[in-house]
């Protein structure tokens, strides 16, 4: 039996299904949070399907968290996505259940969970989701919702189709995905659209972020920086894309203080696997988009080293 026929033996074994997804959620974490959701809501109308995690504003278009005691994890079965270590799934009731699925695209590098399916190769949990739907088909129903909802984790985590991961069927799962009625013109709208605040903030990053000689680049954003423009870490997300945009960057770093005086470090790449330099600095994720951790300056200068040196021999190998 396949790992992906197990998951659903487990569906359909349990009454009660809880899914959750990890801390400062993207369009991939909820959208395949609330896709399968209601993929299983439209299925198995008898049984009792619930998400959990942290409400996001921004992201009240896809879908709504639930609220649910500590009972409801009783007997339950607790689904995972897009979460690559247990340490970031929001809700830290996740273990209460009687089994434990992760369903991830990350690489798999601090396994959790009695069962495990995990795709790298996929260019989003969403596109996993939707994997899982189509296999069992004859058996699963598809709503509009969860469409609209998939679609928008797909869009979401290829950068609107504009990254490595995004293959042919990638985009075959996205007409899919349409026919079904997602509105992809709305997505796009949604996942476009910046506040005031980070549209000023984009503009600071062009100002400011430093080039190195081979195309590394970077930018320090502090807590007093940030405050001028009225914005918080989780603010900053929609700006990292951003140093990707020029011709000359091939990989960057942004550092965002918290408000514990430590950096969060996102670092993304267009070709150099920058992820191994994450991992020793308390992160990980995928090759070419990771995230980690810097406790001081001297750790910044650490990994903007690293980086230029990365991008240095990246270059030299081609």
């Amino acid at each position: 039996m396949d790992v992906q026929s197990q998951i659903f033996a487990q569906i359909k074994k349990y009454s009660k299904i809880i899914i959750h997804r990890h801390q400062r959620p993207d369009p991939d974490a909820i959208g395949s949070q609330v896709g399968l959701a209601e993929i299983l809501r439209a299925s198995f109308p008898y049984k009792e399907i619930s998400i959990v995690g942290k409400q996001i504003a921004g992201f009240n278009w896809i879908g709504a968290m639930d609220e649910i005691d500590n009972d409801a994890f009783n007997d339950a079965l607790v689904i995972v996505v897009d979460t690559a270590n247990a340490p970031r799934i929001d809700d830290r009731r996740f273990d209460q259940g009687a089994q434990l699925v992760k369903i991830d695209h990350h690489p798999n590098d601090e396994p959790f969970g009695d069962i495990m399916w995990v795709r790298e190769a996929a260019s989003s949990s969403s596109e996993l989701i939707f994997d899982f739907y189509d296999q069992f088909r004859t058996e699963l129903t598809l709503p509009q919702k969860a469409s609209h909802a998939l679609l928008a984790g797909i869009i979401g985590d290829t950068g609107r189709f504009l990254y490595p991961a995004t293959t042919p069927h990638t985009m075959r799962v996205a007409a899919s995905l349409m026919e079904a009625g997602a509105d992809a013109a709305a997505i796009g709208q949604h996942e476009n659209e910046l506040s005031l605040p980070v549209a000023r903030l984009s503009a600071y990053v062009y100002e400011n972020l430093t080039v190195l000689e081979h195309g590394a680049a970077y930018l320090i954003l502090t807590n007093d920086i940030l405050a001028k423009f009225n914005l918080g870490d989780s603010g900053t997300a929609g700006i990292v894309p951003i140093p990707g945009r020029l011709k000359t960057v091939r990989s960057w770093a942004i550092f965002v203080q918290q408000d514990d005086g430590t950096y969060r470090v996102r670092m993304r790449s267009k070709d150099a696997h920058i992820n191994e330099i994450a991992k020793l600095h308390d992160g990980g994720g995928h090759p070419l988009a990771s995230g980690a951790k810097a406790k001081d300056e001297q750790e910044i200068k650490q990994i903007i080293a690293q980086l230029d040196q990365l991008t240095i021999e990246t270059q030299k190998g081609e």
